[in-house]
């Protein structure tokens, strides 16, 4: 892979998916920036304390970042067991209000990396709803919408999944052809990481095991930490626009 010498920012990085990032990174020769709410327990060359949940403790960690930022990769993000409100905050308002702030520092050639889910999969029976969320210019006036707007408390997840995703489809080429900034989403399946059991209480016993048949296992960390270290590097200079699912084939069954 081609890191050698890129400022890379990683949101989430203290556990999970954003601390395997980190580690593959920097084993790569990227100097890898960490923000999280909570200190990592890895090494590091730069940590950033952030509230993903407010942006001004956005616009705060977004000053301590260096002035070039080759690739953010947006790894944090609560689970679906969370507050709905925080959820929207965290997953969606939240790295989008990070994200265009990160941008200016970011090169030609920079990436984005977005985590969404494959729970995200039907964004296609909400296509309009989703374009309006990605239209507002902000995170006060994505509130607002969203006031008017209110999304069910027991599907809140994957709709904000599937608002990424649409999200990064319709931000990505603007930026591309402005900025020659790529912008990708990457989908894990279930991944063994902290939040795995929220996840499985989140969806339900019974839809668990239904769909247990379907896949060999959940992912381990590092699996999807080499699909995103991947987007982040050169050699994907010509891949942008695109929502990659990472789950040994579990989307394909449900053709």
């Amino acid at each position: 892979m081609k890191l050698r010498n890129k400022t890379i920012v990683v949101t989430g990085a203290a556990s999970g998916i954003g601390a395997e990032v980190a580690r593959l990174a920097r084993f790569e020769g990227a100097t890898v920036i960490g923000m999280d709410r909570n200190e990592p327990g890895l090494t590091l060359d730069g940590f950033v304390a952030v509230d993903m949940g407010q942006p001004a403790s956005i616009d705060a960690a977004i000053a301590k970042l260096p002035q070039r930022v080759d690739a953010l990769c947006n790894i944090a993000g609560v689970p679906g067991t969370a507050d709905p409100a925080l959820l929207a905050r965290v997953n969606y308002l939240g790295l989008r209000h990070l994200t265009e702030g990160v941008l200016p520092r970011m090169p030609a050639g920079g990436s984005i990396v977005n985590v969404a889910s494959i729970l995200g999969a039907e964004w296609p029976e909400r296509t309009a709803l989703h374009k309006e969320l990605a239209a507002t210019n902000s995170f006060a006036t994505g509130l607002v919408w969203l006031e008017t707007h209110p999304v069910p408390a027991e599907t809140c997840y994957q709709y904000f999944k599937e608002a990424l995703i649409v999200w990064t489809y319709a931000q990505s080429q603007p930026w591309f052809l402005e900025h020659s900034v790529r912008m990708n989403c990457v989908a894990p399946g279930p991944v063994f990481t902290p939040i795995l059991g929220d996840f499985i209480s989140m969806l339900g016993e019974e839809r668990v095991q239904r769909d247990a048949h379907r896949m060999k296992r959940p992912a381990y960390a590092d699996e999807v930490a080499a699909a995103i270290s991947f987007l982040c590097s050169d050699d994907a200079r010509w891949i942008s626009g695109v929502n990659l699912p990472v789950d040994g084939g579990l989307v394909s069954t449900f053709i």
